[in-house]
């Protein structure tokens, strides 16, 4: 079992960052991606960014490259999403994920192929 706690969610205005964080604990040792996903009212859950486990590659949504930076502390066990120059479209409920198999670069972003969830935390943008 993983279990996955996010932090850091609030309300920020348009041009703004916030930073979000992923705990991780349990079977740490057995995921092979990990990432964020985000959920906006009336929406699809959606991928944001991964990290791969074993060699660090990182991967984007087109709508955040160059805004968001995905990282992890390895130590502490915990994943981190830098989130800057904020949107009113970046609006939503932030999920970290895990998988516990690699479907390959071009998938990581499917919603189904997660095997662990957070709670999710909020992120509204907004003036």
């Amino acid at each position: 079992q993983l279990q996955l706690v996010e932090s850091g969610g609030g309300l920020v205005q348009p041009g703004g960052s916030l930073r979000l964080s992923c705990a991780a604990s349990g079977f740490t040792s057995n995921y092979y991606q990990i990432g964020w996903f985000r959920q906006a009212p009336g929406k699809e859950r959606e991928g944001v960014s991964c990290i791969s486990r074993s060699d660090g590659r990182t991967f984007y949504a087109d709508s955040v490259k160059g805004r968001f930076t995905i990282s992890r502390d390895n130590v502490k066990s915990t994943v981190y999403l830098q989130m800057n120059s904020l949107k009113p479209e970046d609006t939503a409920v932030y999920y970290c994920a895990a998988a516990m198999n690699w479907y390959g670069s071009s998938r990581w972003y499917e919603v189904r192929l997660m095997d662990y969830w957070g709670q999710g935390t909020q992120v509204t943008v907004s003036s």
